[in-house]
């Protein structure tokens, strides 16, 4: 099984899937791309690394029984997504927090506002195959049990539940 955990950054993916009870192999894709090269380039005017998605592809081509976790996760192959959602007015002070740039804060708000990387999910995997998890007032255990329910299949797939329509 292929477990992708995707969202927006500041969703908490890398600290919920830190704490997944599973058998799977748990890959963090960021390091994955530091560590093996697989970037394509730096995106100079967002100061962020371009990532080779065919190369991260072709890297985790052969890889079963694996939980890969990144906001791009939902680009890869996976058996299920889980994508984690965040109000945009708390995921711009989780962004604050973390000494974000004031534009990345804001383009990460707005994506989140959009629906960005739930579309896309649900576009490359099908909605059977999405599972949306809002983390906003959520403990990362809490989150985390979420995510092992999407692995032991227990949770239904519930792609466009969460709606954040305050948002600005």
């Amino acid at each position: 099984m292929r477990v992708a955990v995707t969202g927006t950054p500041g969703t908490g993916k890398t600290t919920a899937t830190g704490t997944v009870e599973t058998d799977l192999e748990v890959i963090h894709v960021n390091e994955l791309v530091d560590h093996e090269g697989l970037a394509a380039g730096v995106d100079e005017e967002r100061g962020s690394t371009i990532v080779d998605l065919e190369a991260l592809a072709d890297r985790l081509a052969d890889r079963e029984d694996v939980l890969f976790e990144s906001h791009l996760a939902h680009h890869l192959p996976a058996d299920r997504v889980a994508v984690l959602r965040c109000h945009p007015d708390r995921l711009r002070e989780r962004l604050a927090a973390r000494g974000e740039p004031d534009r990345t804060v804001e383009e990460n708000a707005e994506s989140e506002a959009l629906d960005l990387l739930l579309a896309e999910a649900v576009s490359r995997h099908g909605r059977e195959s999405v599972y949306e998890i809002d983390t906003t007032d959520r403990e990362p255990a809490s989150v985390a049990r979420e995510i092992e329910a999407v692995i032991d299949g227990s949770r239904e797939p519930s792609a466009g539940e969460v709606e954040f329509l305050d948002a600005r």
